[in-house]
């Protein structure tokens, strides 16, 4: 295993085209990127976008893109489509492929080691960014011989057994949609609903949290944001803390467990239950409070607004068009069909074991994804 400098095994590929004269179909923007990921699959189509007079770089199947702003959302992935970026978005790719694989950049791009070189070398106050020639000079170890094709085709396993039990947790959530859609829809069509303010507490009514929650206090009281629950379970890992003087101001809002929360701007209609440790917490503006009577199980609460009939309902009453949102009045309003409790408690319970389900799949991606990481770090670092 040697050392090597990145000027010396990855160029910048400068294929420029005129983006309102080319047969291509896509670009990707910043928002294309997935944070960590070795792969972008996300992408825009050119003709009809707004995009700017800065999107002229074309790249081609297998080049990787690296974003040279803001380092610390470890931003860069492999393509395996034509398009165009942007001129900030640099098309890196292999000067020799017998010394390095074009396949392995993507990895050496997501190690700890490189993003805290370009952290080291960023410009700027706000807005950071690297120009190539920092990146140029960032120096990793790399295999050689059997090795580094051994190595390059590990990972790559690595990558596709993750995004297999990824795929494992989309396919459990879209059957438990599928299933509450089932009984819930003769429900629904007939009018047999009851409104959520009917559902609710009657000394907790359905309420937004604080508007302005400011920055991080230490040891202050914990805020719920948008971004912690977009998977459906609040992560606490990097959650804001507000001061307690602020949060005594919006003690309408505080959380008890079993509460339903559910994202009314911005992002609609992500749901997620508080669990215990979270009691006393507290939610932003951008989060609506629903605390439920004790007949109703958040469980089911939580499914029938994750399920198509609600998401549909919630979308048509969306208001904004640069900032969206749902106003607490529509929300109380929603119709829940309302199922026997028998029915509820047959999909509690169905609810329950496709989450142990994905918990057990979860588990295993986690320890893949460390493996994975110490391997990558251990070699390349």
């Amino acid at each position: 295993m040697r050392k090597v400098a990145f000027r010396d095994v990855i160029c910048r590929v400068k294929e420029i085209v005129d983006k309102d004269d080319t047969e291509l179909e896509y670009y990707v923007g910043g928002e294309h990127f997935d944070c960590g990921e070795v792969q972008i699959t996300k992408r825009g189509i050119l003709q009809g976008s707004t995009i700017g007079p800065a999107f002229h770089m074309r790249f081609r199947p297998g080049d990787v893109l690296l974003m040279s702003r803001n380092p610390h959302l470890r931003k860069a992935g492999v393509v395996n489509f034509d398009g165009i970026c942007s001129d900030v978005s640099y098309v890196c790719r292999t000067r020799d492929e017998s010394i390095l694989p074009q396949r392995l950049i993507p990895f050496i791009f997501q190690t700890e080691a490189f993003w805290s070189y370009a952290t080291a070398h960023r410009h700027g106050s706000t807005n950071y960014f690297l120009n190539w020639k920092d990146f140029e000079g960032y120096e990793f170890k790399l295999p050689e011989g059997d090795q580094l094709h051994y190595i390059t085709d590990l990972l790559w396993a690595y990558e596709r057994l993750r995004r297999h039990y990824l795929s494992l947790i989309v396919a459990t959530d879209d059957l438990v949609k599928s299933q509450f859609v089932e009984m819930l829809k003769p429900y629904a069509e007939s009018g047999k609903v009851v409104l959520i303010q009917d559902m609710v507490a009657a000394d907790r009514p359905v309420t937004y949290g604080i508007v302005k929650p400011g920055t991080n206090y230490e040891g202050g009281v914990p805020v719920v944001r948008v971004k912690d629950y977009t998977d459906g379970t609040i992560h606490t890992d990097d959650m804001l803390h507000t001061s307690p003087e602020l949060n005594s101001k919006y003690l309408r809002s505080t959380l008890l467990k079993g509460d339903v929360l559910l994202s009314i701007g911005g992002t609609i209609g992500r749901v997620a239950i508080v669990p215990k440790e979270l009691e006393g917490a507290n939610i932003t503006q951008h989060t609506a409070r629903i605390s439920l009577k004790q007949k109703y199980d958040p469980l089911f609460v939580k499914g029938v607004l994750e399920s198509p009939i609600m998401q549909e309902v919630m979308q048509k009453s969306v208001l904004g068009v640069a900032q969206v949102g749902l106003n607490l009045k529509d929300i109380r309003l929603f119709p829940v069909p309302d199922l026997p409790q028998e029915g509820q408690k047959y999909l509690v319970e169905f609810y329950r074991q496709t989450d142990k389900s994905k918990l057990a799949i979860r588990q295993a991606l986690e320890s893949l994804e460390k493996s994975r990481t110490a391997i990558m770090n251990r070699i390349f670092g």
